[in-house]
């Protein structure tokens, strides 16, 4: 197992000790969510899963671990996920994995999230990882330029750029398109956030801001914790 692996393994395992009976727990999406999901199901709890992508459903499911829809259960007590960089105050960028919107949604409705992360992750600005940027499908050439208004509008002259594999578009579970923005430095990440949202076509972003309430960071020291 890599430094990398071994420090995204502590952490998950760190916050599936968090977890008890009874919970209804938000699973994130990504690599290092993956160890969070199997550490939480080694523990046999009596719990539910409520899964941000299908990928962790499917994990969840062959685990063993019970899942519902957003919506099926009254509450989400604790969310784990993990994150693209972790910044100043828990800001985040998310998206890697093409789950942002289902991520946030998540996110949203849960009573507590903590974000899971290797030592790389955590970074005193954001804006080196891209922005993920999810839009309908539907005209999202013209949404892209006006995507530019608003980098622009944030002093980010950059260009987003179309998620492909294999040449063909990464649609999300949700049918959406992914664009990508290399901004470098995102110096002001509330202004950027409502600049993007403002743009018709686009369903969300990656910046994920004031939603973390914890962070355990997996060093080769062992796992710090982090709070806002």
């Amino acid at each position: 197992m890599s430094d990398v692996d071994a420090q995204k393994r502590a952490a998950g395992e760190a916050a599936a000790a968090l977890v008890t009976h009874g919970m209804v727990v938000g699973l994130g999406t990504g690599s290092t969510a993956a160890w969070f999901v199997r550490a939480l199901a080694a523990r046999k709890l009596d719990i539910v899963g409520v899964p941000t992508s299908q990928v962790t459903a499917d994990l969840a499911t062959s685990l063993g671990i019970r899942i519902a829809q957003l919506g099926e259960t009254k509450t989400i007590d604790l969310t784990v996920d993990g994150a693209d960089e972790i910044g100043p105050g828990l800001a985040l960028i998310k998206g890697a994995g093409g789950a942002l919107l289902r991520e946030k949604l998540v996110w949203e409705a849960s009573k507590s999230c903590v974000v899971i992360a290797e030592a790389v992750k955590h970074v005193k600005i954001l804006g080196k990882f891209p922005l993920s940027i999810e839009v309908v499908a539907f005209g999202h050439t013209t949404t892209a330029l006006r995507i530019c208004d608003a980098l622009a509008e944030c002093d980010l002259g950059v260009a987003p750029m179309l998620r492909r594999r294999d040449g063909e578009p990464v649609r999300t579970d949700g049918g959406n398109l992914i664009y990508d923005a290399a901004c470098g430095r995102i110096e002001e990440p509330a202004a950027l956030a409502a600049a993007l949202k403002s743009v018709t076509g686009v369903v969300d972003h990656g910046l994920f801001l004031d939603l973390a309430d914890r962070a355990l960071i997996g060093t080769d020291a062992g796992v710090i914790e982090l709070e806002p």
